[in-house]
């Protein structure tokens, strides 16, 4: 690093974070209550401090200072001074090193110790004791960035959304076992863009990929003592920085290269980001960055006591997306990975916590119409997990036009149906039709159902069929840990078996519940593994397991039975691409008929007789068809009936009038069976099974 100037020129507000413009460096940080602001400066090790500057100027109250001759690469972090005063929610100690907010790069990991903390933790005080030790060598570094973009075409796929089928993945764990891909490689964004990888990813059906959190994020004290790890990544410690981890050669470039390699095979990307809360926890946690840059505007606090954090998220803090500065933050992070990164959506964590104003969950609030608004985010997907554990904290189905949900009754009913429980008939018929009681309002789309079985947060969909209770012993918690409620039902033996006919039993319901969801209405979300049977060994809370329990087998992957399954969701997701009855861009009601003697939607029971209210009264019915008819090219109709067969048995339904050519193009109950015409009245369903027969009609009289 060349020699430094004495003192820092004042600079510019705006932007935020550190700019580097090849002569020197614009620094930029957010606080409303700090009395002023050092940067301080570190060797390329980030052991040694070599400089520290005090901000020269606070504009609107931004921190700013130019530093000339300071370039990419140079190790950043900063100091702030201010009241330490808990009982009025602010905590400012400039013993700590505080990492920019804005770090695009980082350096290092944390280090654990008590120094991380802005109080003594020994204290009989605890959090209102003062701690003065330096916490510098224990904190990661901010990399000033100055490296280049490199884009070659490469346009996004902008597949339309109800097109869209995702697949849901763990950087990481996705290639982390992948023999064909060089070792260090393993698990980053060089291996995501693998030619083998993304070949797989096309031959499955798949549009996107979702990314567990890819954002920095801490590997939390408590795993580490227990030599444990964060292997999901829900513990967000900077919103602009990719995880070191998942870079093999520490090079921005590797994320647009993977980017690029998925868009030119027309696969979108889409992040999950953990906006709701940061690793520093409750009021007892550290102090890494926000909370010793401004606690009081960054964290929602107690309004009678903000000593305290409010944790509406369940892990010690909430962040305060209804201050204007922080949803700066969050809105400057989004369009940063567009536009830096041509990211094609969001799925948004514990979105619940996000739209929360003074007075609860507010599908209006400040940040929600600022991403609605917003040009660089206005093609791009934006997905919600519609629930947080504050007050009324369930919220599926009212988010604001706009957004998908993660449709989380979708999940409990679709497995509650197969697994034989009484009275879901008439809640299947709903999910089917893209929950229409949830989301058909403000004139949304059924695509605004984000419908799926099995998540990252649960069973593998091959555990949900071979373990009635959870097994996370794993996790050193006692089993404690988890949900409890998971729907399952092992058919008889917990656990792997080698009996045939359970093992018969447990692949059909599998293929019955994939079957479900690809020819529901709705964005179909394919938990990532699934398709092979990757198994967590009843782990359903497996955030905490980086290593061989949570990592993609491939060898079960190109196993004869791996294989077969992978062949299965790859043909239901073609069937979704032929058929557009099956993925309809507008929700059906039914009173519309689009060929002679077929509504756009009908229902019948095995007798081919339109169901009636007593029919769907009928709280131990588990069988039922579902016709749909929608108009497709010139005078025709694309015509399908889903029969379904929940019951052990096999059953013969009569199909529904009108008579027409059907062919039969999916049987569950044999998947690897070749189409055939159709031509019978009626048609055998295999007990725990799912037909699907498709023609094509003319619209209007011969």
């Amino acid at each position: 690093m060349p020699a430094l100037p004495e003192r820092m020129q004042s600079g510019t507000p705006y932007p935020l974070g550190a700019t580097c413009d090849g002569m020197g460096t614009n620094f930029a940080v957010f606080s409303a209550h700090a009395e002023r602001i050092e940067l301080c400066l570190f060797d390329p090790s980030g052991k040694r401090e070599i400089a520290r500057y005090e901000l020269p100027e606070c504009t609107d109250e931004i921190w700013h200072g130019y530093l000339p001759r300071v370039r990419g690469g140079t190790l950043y972090g900063f100091r702030a001074y201010g009241p330490y005063q808990p009982e009025e929610g602010h905590r400012f100690n400039p013993n700590k090193l505080l990492l920019d907010p804005y770090a695009r790069l980082l350096h290092g990991q944390v280090r654990w110790s008590d120094a991380l903390h802005g109080y003594r933790v020994s204290s009989p005080r605890a959090d209102l004791s003062f701690d003065r030790r330096d916490s510098a060598v224990a904190m990661p570094k901010a990399v000033v960035v100055d490296e280049p973009m490199h884009w070659t075409g490469g346009n996004r796929p902008h597949t339309p959304w109800n097109e869209t089928v995702i697949y849901e993945t763990h950087l990481r764990g996705f290639t982390r076992t992948l023999k064909r891909i060089r070792q260090n490689e393993r698990g980053t964004f060089i291996a995501l863009a693998d030619p083998y990888v993304i070949d797989y990813l096309v031959k499955l059906g798949i549009t996107a990929v979702e990314l567990l959190p890819v954002h920095a994020f801490v590997q939390d004290r408590r795993l580490t003592e227990m030599k444990l790890r964060n292997y999901w990544g829900y513990n967000t410690l900077a919103f602009f920085a990719p995880e070191p981890g998942y870079m093999a050669e520490g090079a921005l470039n590797e994320i647009r290269a993977a980017v690029q390699a998925l868009h030119a095979a027309g696969i979108e990307v889409i992040l999950d980001v953990v906006y709701n809360h940061t690793c520093e926890g409750s009021e007892l946690g550290t102090t890494m960055s926000f909370r010793g840059l401004d606690n009081k505007s960054y964290y929602r606090l107690m309004p009678d006591n903000p000593r305290y954090c409010i944790n509406d998220t369940g892990t010690g803090n909430t962040v305060n997306t209804a201050h204007p500065r922080v949803i700066q933050l969050v809105m400057d992070s989004l369009r940063y990975w567009v536009q830096t990164f041509h990211i094609d959506g969001f799925r948004f964590d514990l979105g619940v916590s996000l739209g929360r104003e003074e007075n609860g969950f507010d599908p209006c609030c400040g940040l929600f119409d600022a991403m609605r608004q917003d040009p660089v985010l206005a093609n791009v997907k934006l997905i919600s997990e519609p629930w947080d554990i504050g007050p009324g904290g369930y919220q599926l189905g009212n988010h604001p036009p706009g957004f998908a949900e993660w449709n989380g009754q979708f999940r409990d009913d679709i497995r509650k149906f197969w697994k034989g429980d009484s009275n879901m008939r008439g809640v299947l018929a709903g999910r089917l039709q893209a929950s229409g009681e949830l989301f058909d309002h403000q004139r949304r789309k059924p695509w605004a159902s984000v419908n799926f079985v099995t998540a990252h947060d649960g069973f593998t969909l091959e555990d949900l069929v071979s373990y009635n209770d959870k097994h996370n012993d794993a996790n050193g918690e006692d089993n404690r840990d988890g949900g409890n409620d998971n729907e399952s039902y092992n058919h008889g033996v917990e656990g792997p078996t080698d009996d045939s006919a359970i093992v018969l039993q447990r692949d059909r319901v599998k293929r019955a519940m994939l079957a479900t969801m690809f020819f529901s209405h709705g964005t179909p979300m394919l938990l990532g593994g699934d398709e092979f049977g990757r198994t967590q060994q009843g782990n359903n809370n497996a955030y905490c397991q980086d290593n061989e329990l949570s990592w993609y087998d491939w060898k079960l992957a190109t196993s004869e039975q791996g294989r077969e399954l992978t062949d299965f969701v790859a043909r239901l997701a073609r069937l979704r691409e032929q058929h557009p009855t099956l993925r309809a861009a507008h929700f059906l009601r039914g009173d519309k008929e689009v060929a002679p003697g077929m509504r756009e939607v009908a229902w019948f029971d095995e007798s081919g007789a339109e169901m009636t209210q007593a029919t769907w009264g009928y709280t131990e019915g588990r069988l039922l068809a579902l016709r749909r008819a929608q108009a497709y090219g010139e005078k025709r109709a694309d015509v399908t009936v889903v029969l379904i067969n929940a019951t052990p048995e096999t059953h013969v339904f009569h199909l529904p009038q009108p008579a027409v050519s059907w062919r039969l193009r999916c049987n569950t109950a044999s998947p690897s069976a070749s189409e055939v015409p159709w031509t019978e009245p009626t048609i055998a369903v295999a007990g725990h099974s799912v037909i699907l027969l498709g023609t094509i009609v003319r619209t209007e009289p011969a």
